[in-house]
């Protein structure tokens, strides 16, 4: 399988972490995990159908597909005809450029767009990066996100500040945290969180190699135990630490 990603424009990187492109190799046949980040996207397939969402989505050529935010793993079966081109977003800021739905309507789903919002697989074809750097800035529909300060303290702190210290920080109430969340990210707050104290002890598992205990690094990382951490990884990832 081949995999690259692809730097957006400085004028979309507030709103866009990358373009990535997919291919499957001539020996190519098995089920490819991702795990949730917290961000949305969109995917373009220009190969053969590709199966996703765990077997329950079937993504035909030349379709352009939604991602919401996932709060679990999602896998797809990638074989020699896959080609899939995407763009992942940066949390919250779809709205900067779709006004379509509110993200907690698209969480966890695969849905495919509109024609009229969708990639034109013909200029994709020609400079897939000029393209969709083209295209995402004539969509600029607003330039703040209005998450950009409560998300840059969770991400600050790895996830693990409590929801009422956000709120206090932020200078807003936890009700009203939740309701943008659900409609920005698509998740609440306390799900956002754990994704990212989650993706910070992967990251860690995964460096350091076995030379530290899964305690510790439940420790370090918020959670109460290596039995909590143990949990947290099974539903994010369905797998175990040991697995990673």
């Amino acid at each position: 399988m081949e995999y690259k990603e692809t730097t957006p424009c400085i004028e979309l990187v507030p709103f866009i972490h990358s373009f990535w492109e997919m291919k499957g190799g001539e020996h190519d046949r098995q089920w490819e995990r991702n795990f949730p980040d917290g961000c949305p996207g969109l995917v373009i397939n220009l190969g053969d159908t590709c199966v996703t969402d765990n077997g329950s989505v079937a993504m035909e050529f030349g379709k352009t597909y939604v991602v919401g935010t996932m709060t679990s793993f999602k896998d797809s079966f990638i074989d020699n005809s896959t080609h899939l081109l995407g763009v992942c977003l940066k949390p919250a800021t779809f709205s900067n450029f779709y006004n379509y739905a509110a993200q907690n309507e698209l969480t966890g789903s695969t849905i495919e767009l509109d024609r009229k919002l969708s990639f034109d697989i013909d200029r994709i074809f020609q400079n897939p990066a000029n393209y969709l750097n083209q295209f995402y800035t004539d969509r600029i529909r607003k330039q703040d996100n209005p998450l950009h300060s409560i998300l840059k303290d969770i991400h600050n702190r790895k996830g693990q500040l409590t929801i009422d210290e956000l709120a206090k920080r932020n200078y807003t109430t936890i009700r009203q945290l939740e309701r943008n969340f659900k409609e920005h990210i698509g998740i609440t707050p306390k799900e956002y969180s754990n994704v990212v104290r989650f993706q910070n002890a992967m990251r860690i598992i995964q460096s350091e190699g076995g030379k530290r205990s899964l305690l510790d690094i439940a420790f370090e990382c918020g959670f109460y135990d290596h039995a909590h951490l143990a949990n947290n990884i099974r539903r994010h990832t369905g797998l175990a630490p040991t697995q990673l």
